[in-house]
């Protein structure tokens, strides 16, 4: 039996601030090692639930923030970028069970360091409804027929998860008390929490159900920069429709990921740009 498990690092139990998440802080390297050893968790948990191959997708910032030599030689992983399905490169109908693990809020929701996908981003909908990272990976997994088992992070994330994911297990390991302010569990028993309810989920994977696909997806993102869309807007499909604002009707989840990844790094070119003329003031 396969497993698929996500690992970001925003929802990772010690981690909460700006410094701890961006390479070059002081607290990164830090940071790189709780995200590593809640992924060590997710992996033992499983194996010990009947898992015979897992996958690790390293799905934070530049996805290479893993430490390699320090994550369970059992699993694979994936890490690097850019890849087209970001988040959930590697999943295959294959895999019994999705795991999402460190995962946070929306971006302009509450949650510890809440965001979707990119700063560059203020807010993502699908079908009018503002979508974190995980419903819209969700969605990806869901069209190849594999569901969300377990899900963890903070108590916003976890609330969203429950009711987005039928039958899923959220592992809440720290409430939010801001956007870089938490109340959090120690690591070892966050790491402890995450080892058994993975287990648990993959044990019981056959009864677990992938979420149902909507009719159709209507994607809108709003960018911090009208730059942003001017850029984003040049890919085929993409129409404006405000000054920050753009939309695409996708064909299916494939193509919807693909215009989040293409818009995703345009608005970031836009991002820098945008820097680099404000420094010279």
């Amino acid at each position: 039996m396969r497993v698929f498990i996500s690992v970001d690092m925003e929802g990772v139990a010690g981690v909460a601030t700006l410094d701890q998440i961006i390479r070059g802080g002081t607290g990164y390297p830090r940071a790189q090692e709780l995200m590593t050893e809640e992924a060590n968790a997710a992996v033992r948990g499983a194996f010990a639930g009947g898992a015979t191959e897992v996958l690790v997708n390293d799905s934070h910032g530049t996805m290479d923030n893993l430490l390699h030599e320090r994550l369970d030689p059992r699993a694979r992983i994936v890490f690097g970028a850019p890849r087209p399905s970001c988040m959930v490169q590697g999943i295959t109908a294959d895999d019994a069970v999705a795991v999402f693990v460190g995962y946070h809020a929306a971006a302009g929701a509450e949650g510890v360091l809440a965001h979707t996908f990119s700063s560059n981003f203020t807010e993502v909908r699908v079908n009018g409804q503002p979508v974190t990272e995980a419903e819209v990976n969700g969605l990806f997994a869901s069209s190849l027929g594999v569901p969300v088992g377990v899900l963890t992070g903070d108590d916003q994330i976890c609330a969203v998860a429950t009711k987005a994911f039928p039958g899923v297990t959220t592992v809440e390991v720290k409430q939010a008390h801001g956007f870089s302010a938490t109340d959090t569990l120690a690591p070892s028993a966050a790491r402890e929490r995450i080892e058994d309810a993975v287990r648990t989920a993959v044990a019981g994977a056959d009864e677990l159900r992938a979420q149902p696909l909507p009719d159709r997806l209507d994607l809108e993102i709003d960018f911090a920069l009208p730059l942003g869309a001017d850029l984003a807007g040049s890919v085929p499909g993409s129409a404006r429709v405000a000054g920050r604002t753009l939309r695409a009707e996708a064909r299916d989840v494939h193509e919807l990921l693909g215009f989040v990844m293409s818009w995703y790094y345009l608005g970031m070119i836009a991002a820098q740009q945008h820097a680099t003329l404000a420094s010279r003031r």
